[in-house]
């Protein structure tokens, strides 16, 4: 299985270094094919390995690629873990990374960064893949750091433009923050059980004191927080739609966003250890998820509701972390995956196509016209992201929702509260999905649009009907028994896969009567939501735009303002003190007593500088001066 994992995770990392050292000597559409090259390479391998493991009757296997590091007892290996988990992930990364690479190089065609964009690309594949394939938490870290620094610099991509080098900044200091925490695991860890392997994890987590468990649970979920944009950590997404649009495809679909819930089920047999741990996670992902539907309301830039929708979706795989099951958790990523990436792309579109105009209130019908069939791959993705049945998201989503209310139907309290408020999320979440598709797709825009349109290369949407097929279809891999039967499909067949996965055996049980209860109010919370989008943003309406929202309206477009919670409690004093240090410490104390010193230097140079006159007669005098002074001390020392 070695061959197929190197192509996986080492094909992207070379085609990255073909492209920052040759990219520039090649012809565009040269460097953009061996960049969907060597994508194309890691899905094929994937899809190789997942088919060799398979084939070896086993449930996992653990490749030895190489010896990183050893230093004070710890020993750090490039080691991969081969479970159905992480074949499927990788399947799943490779396969959306692979279209978003497809489509980049019509959206990119006109860009001076053309080669440098898919150089960032292709290294990003790269980064998720090690997190995707580590079996070391250090190998793993390795990939964490990865994916920081390409979101940094595709965020920032076009650095011309100071807002976007900024927005690229905010993301990385603020997934920083997230990052202390898993050191800090990482650092406990090591110290209490002597190794770092998922596998050596797992094994030694039952007899680990409750209370270290619960510690490493929540730092865990910080991490998590920093990467995924959970509370308080989510300041960073919605600035994260500086970059191009396939880049929030790939960050808020396939790679970065995802990467912190990968991590809580990678680790979740440790953290279903403890109860305040789960606990606090579900509380994480529930609550996010109603904060970002609410703000995703009150938006219209169409690419600023998506990142809140990402944020929102994210906190219910967060939710389904918490509730004891990670397989419908992954569920939802994979679903998610496909509708989301569809969702951004289809918009960065629209954007190019009408000239950069970002306002759903000035796109309308005549998008239909500039881009023919975008309307429909929106809605697929759309309906997906409500729920609607049949479409992906109504069974990935429901999942969540049923794990939570099998927890609430036996311990009542914090649980039901937590299923009161995903299930609230749940009818914002349609509510939302469907205004953006009807103020950007149907009716006369209320504001006359100012900008013109251009033709769209046709490949440009081609490319994304595989994504909304899934968006449509992809709830099959999971049915539950009594749709299974309805359908004449076969039921669960992710849990299937994902049985002999560690921890993926404690989703709680679910009767027959509560997944009939919670799917009957999901189905009824979709549906009320596309009417009340309807009645509220139908195309028969005129639509008022606001010139600027105030009151409730003005707290939900801009996050319930947390960001300015952080600038004014966080930001701003911490920018107060690091101004007195630069002035008292380092300019008033180290450049002073610096340049004191130069100033002293450039003193004495001046007062010897006139003893080097050049005139003779001077020297002769100064040397007559040290020739008596001389003889002086002798004469002194000798009369003694």
């Amino acid at each position: 299985m070695t061959v197929p994992v190197c192509l996986t995770l080492f094909l992207p990392l070379l085609g990255s270094a073909l492209l920052a050292v040759f990219g520039r000597l090649l012809p565009r559409r040269l460097s953009g094919a061996l960049a969907c090259l060597s994508i194309a390479g890691s899905l094929a391998g994937a899809v190789w390995a997942w088919a060799a493991l398979a084939a070896s009757g086993e449930p996992k296997a653990v490749l030895h690629l190489a010896d990183w590091f050893s230093a004070g007892g710890l020993t750090v290996s490039a080691s991969v873990l081969l479970n159905p988990l992480s074949v499927m992930m990788a399947v799943m990364v490779s396969f959306v990374s692979l279209i978003i690479h497809i489509h980049s190089v019509w959206f990119m065609r006109e860009d001076n960064g053309f080669v440098r964009y898919f150089c960032y690309l292709n290294l990003f594949v790269f980064f998720m893949q090690s997190i995707v394939l580590a079996e070391d938490l250090v190998f793993l870290f390795l990939g964490w750091e990865g994916v920081g620094f390409c979101s940094f610099s595709l965020i920032g991509f076009w650095f011309t433009d100071p807002d976007k080098v900024l927005a690229g900044r905010k993301a990385f200091l603020v997934t920083r923050i997230g990052d202390v925490a898993f050191l800090a695991a990482i650092a406990l860890l090591f110290r209490e059980t002597g190794g770092l392997g998922l596998e050596h994890v797992a094994a030694v987590a039952p007899h680990l004191a409750p209370s270290l468990v619960t510690l490493l649970g929540l730092l865990f979920l910080w991490a998590a927080a920093g990467k995924s944009a959970q509370l308080p950590l989510l300041v960073w997404l919605p600035d994260a739609m500086a970059g191009p649009s396939p880049v929030s495809a790939l960050i808020h679909a396939a790679t970065m966003v995802t990467a912190g819930v990968y991590l809580l089920i990678r680790v979740f047999p440790l953290l279903s250890l403890s109860p305040v741990a789960m606990g606090a996670v579900a509380a994480v992902g529930a609550f996010t998820a109603f904060m970002a539907a609410c703000s995703a309301l009150a938006q219209h830039d169409i690419k600023r509701v998506l990142a809140w929708s990402t944020i929102s979706q994210v906190g219910y795989m967060v939710l389904g972390i918490g509730a004891g099951d990670p397989g419908g958790s992954f569920f939802h990523l994979l679903v998610h995956a496909f509708f989301k990436s569809l969702l951004f792309m289809v918009a960065g579109i629209v954007i190019q196509a009408l000239h950069e105009e970002h306002d759903i209130f000035r796109m309308g019908a005549r998008v239909r016209r500039v881009v023919p069939g975008a309307a429909l791959a929106f809605f697929c993705g759309a309906a997906a992201l409500a729920g609607l049945p049949p479409f992906a998201g109504f069974f990935s989503k429901g999942r969540v929702l049923e794990s939570a209310l099998a927890l609430a139907e036996t311990q009542h309290g914090f649980w039901m509260l937590i299923w009161a408020v995903g299930t609230a999320t749940a009818l914002l979440t349609a509510i939302y999905s469907f205004r953006v598709f009807l103020l950007a797709f149907t009716g006369k825009p209320e504001l006359v649009p100012q900008t013109g349109t251009e033709k769209t290369p046709g490949p440009m949407l081609h490319v994304l009907w595989p994504l909304a097929l899934l968006a449509v279809a992809a709830g099959l891999l999971n049915l539950p028994e009594h749709a299974a039967h309805i359908m004449g499909a076969p039921a669960g067949w992710l849990d299937g896969l994902l049985h002999a996965v560690p921890g993926m055996g404690h989703a709680p049980a679910h009767e027959a009567n509560v997944e009939r209860t919670a799917e009957f109010i999901d189905a009824g919370l979709a549906v009320l939501g596309l009417l009340l989008a309807l009645a509220l943003y139908g195309p028969w309406r005129a639509h008022r735009h606001p010139a600027e929202h105030r009151g409730l309206p003005a707290v939900l477009e801009d996050g319930f303002w947390l960001d300015r919670l952080y600038m004014t409690a966080v930001a701003r004093p911490y920018r107060a003190a690091a101004d007195v240090v630069w002035r008292r410490a380092d300019d008033g104390t180290m450049d002073a007593a610096a340049l004191g010193l130069g100033r002293t230097a450039l003193r004495a140079g001046g007062r010897m500088r006139r003893w080097t006159s050049g005139r003779l007669s001077n020297y002769l005098l100064w040397l007559l001066v040290g020739v008596v002074t001389i003889i002086v001390f002798l004469a002194a020392v000798g009369a003694r």
